[in-house]
């Protein structure tokens, strides 16, 4: 049962106020890029990456990436997050056509742990058509208007944050990426256009370590749990 990753990095990453694609900040010396591709070869259960890069930058990206000499392809990536994965899902499948595993994984993720990589592709060869890592939420959270007053206060104890690599069953995702096509809609994660064909999402517990690096104080805090570690 092959398992393929898409890592979609073709956005501008405008938060984090770099001269470059988010993909390619450097933390500790390499692109973000790497140490998330890097990651999930560590896990031990992927066959094949596919890196979905800034059309401009898909050369910087091969070069980027050839220094942990393994199967990646880099293809140039779309407008929008759920354009880049449907081209990095067809030149997955493509390249590896007996894939039944799909990963789909933030770049900007550069430390999430090979264990939770590994559970999210257990889950899903367990017959989870879906499966998300996910946390609780620490903070209290509050519904608002457009004028930004509190309507209501929510409960939190059902609600959970997202992380990646999502995993999905190859049928499941592709079905999912023509019907949003079809209705010319797109979404934050492709959880969300499974949710829509009314497919189960089934979550498995993620990890604080999988933080997405979004903003200067994300990278901040990255550049500091390296640093901690021992690795910087």
């Amino acid at each position: 049962m092959s398992v393929v990753a898409l890592v979609p990095a073709a956005g501008r990453g405008e938060r984090l106020g770099a001269a470059v694609p988010k993909a390619l900040v450097e933390l500790d010396g390499e692109p973000l890029l790497v140490h998330a591709v890097r990651g999930l070869w560590a896990s031990g259960c992927v066959q094949h990456v596919v890196v979905a890069a800034p059309p401009t930058q898909c050369d910087v990206v091969t070069a980027a990436l050839s220094s942990l000499g393994a199967a990646v392809t880099v293809v140039p990536g779309g407008a929008e997050r759920t354009e880049s994965v449907w081209l990095a899902l067809q030149a997955a499948l493509a390249a590896v056509p007996d894939t039944e595993v799909v990963l789909v994984h933030d770049a900007a993720r550069a430390f999430t742990p090979p264990a939770m990589i590994r559970s999210v592709v257990d889950a899903v060869r367990a017959g989870a058509p879906a499966v998300i890592p996910v946390l609780p939420l620490a903070d209290t959270v509050k519904q608002v208007d457009a004028e930004g007053r509190v309507l209501a206060t929510v409960d939190r104890a059902s609600l959970r944050a997202v992380q990646t690599p999502q995993g999905f069953e190859r049928g499941v995702l592709v079905r999912a990426h023509r019907a949003a096509a079809a209705a010319a809609l797109g979404a934050t994660d492709d959880a969300g256009l499974v949710e829509r064909l009314g497919e189960p999402v089934l979550t498995v517990p993620g990890h604080t370590d999988a933080m997405k690096i979004t903003t200067p104080f994300d990278l901040a805090v990255a550049t500091a749990l390296l640093t901690h570690r021992g690795l910087a």
